[in-house]
């Protein structure tokens, strides 16, 4: 069973990347709205979603993660939380070049996390 510092930095990558995606992508719901407008309250909730991010890489790499690790962890996390923003939110489908991209991303991962060097 993970321990909760080995969740921990999990969970915070899923909160920061919720608020990244909606930073970058959540204007797009609102095309008649001022750039500027959207760059600042873009810029505001990135500075929330590095609230989570940076403890989220601190205290996953003071237990044992490295920061490949960390990195490719935050990537599938984006992709996942992308690919639901982008169906729920922007009605966009889904199909198999996501699907292979994701499967891409997993490879990565099995990379990263397989021995220490």
């Amino acid at each position: 069973m993970a321990s909760v510092m080995t969740l921990t930095p999990l969970l915070l990558l899923i909160c920061s990347n919720i608020f990244m995606t909606v930073a970058w992508y959540g204007h797009l719901k609102f095309t008649d709205a001022r750039l500027w407008i959207v760059i600042l309250a873009s810029w505001g909730i990135a500075l929330i979603e590095y609230c989570f991010a940076v403890p989220a890489n601190r205290i996953g790499y003071l237990h044992g993660w490295t920061a490949g690790q960390l990195k490719i962890t935050q990537e599938i996390v984006t992709l996942l939380v992308f690919a639901l923003f982008a169906v729920v939110v922007l009605g966009e489908q889904l199909g198999w070049r996501h699907l292979g991209a994701f499967a891409c991303m997993i490879g990565a991962a099995c990379f990263m996390f397989l021995g220490r060097n």
